[in-house]
């Protein structure tokens, strides 16, 4: 049985999905998965960064993080996506790194790939489920199949009961306002959920998460 590769990716201004996103890749290397922990590229300018301080103290911090490319989708069984939401869509420095992939998109090497995706907003109906079926509607247009979480597990009750993927209210300052255990417990869940039905997907194989 071939084990199963997972790419994590991220778009973070404050920290909050930073934060998501390393919770998704404890619970994807604890379901087994080979996991590459990547976030995209950040397009905006300096002068915007610095006049945020949460922001240019997250900037900073993570700048050693490598940034995903392609190759790291072509590679991977299972894609776990997080992102805020921009007026209930997906941040522009997301999306300007989907629209780089239509070459594999246009060759049929994103299909079947098995993604999920989490996201976060400043208010709790600030746009969270909106930006993840945003996200979503690109993915059924690259062949991908979604793994939201629904409500398998009673986590997903406790942290924000939003069945397309976690997400979660911050402050100004990026920080997660709803319990962090319950918040792990369920970004667990969604990681191992998207490795167990990519194992399935690769090896024919369902495991429980």
């Amino acid at each position: 049985m071939d084990s199963v590769k997972v790419v994590i990716i991220y778009y973070s201004s404050t920290g909050a999905n930073y934060q998501l996103a390393r919770l998704a890749e404890e619970g994807a290397k604890e379901a087994g998965a080979e996991v590459r922990f990547t976030k995209v590229k950040e397009t905006a300018p300096e002068s915007a960064i610095k006049n945020n301080a949460a922001w240019e103290k997250n900037y900073r911090a993570t700048m050693q993080i490598p940034e995903v490319t392609p190759d790291d989708l072509e590679w991977a069984d299972g894609i776990i996506f997080s992102a805020p939401t921009r007026y209930g869509a997906l941040p522009n420095q997301m999306k300007q790194f989907l629209d780089s992939c239509g070459s594999l998109w246009a060759e049929g090497r994103l299909a079947n790939k098995v993604v999920s995706g989490m996201s976060s907003a400043i208010n709790v109906h600030g746009g969270q489920e909106a930006t993840i079926l945003n996200l979503y509607t690109s993915m059924f247009h690259w062949g991908c199949i979604v793994a939201a979480p629904g409500y398998t597990d009673p986590s997903l009750f406790h942290a924000g009961g939003n069945p397309y993927g976690v997400s979660v209210t911050v402050d100004y300052d990026g920080k997660i306002k709803e319990d962090m255990d319950a918040i792990r417990k369920a970004v667990h869940h969604q990681a191992h959920r998207t490795v167990n039905i990519s194992r399935w997907v690769k090896n024919g194989e369902l495991q429980e998460a």
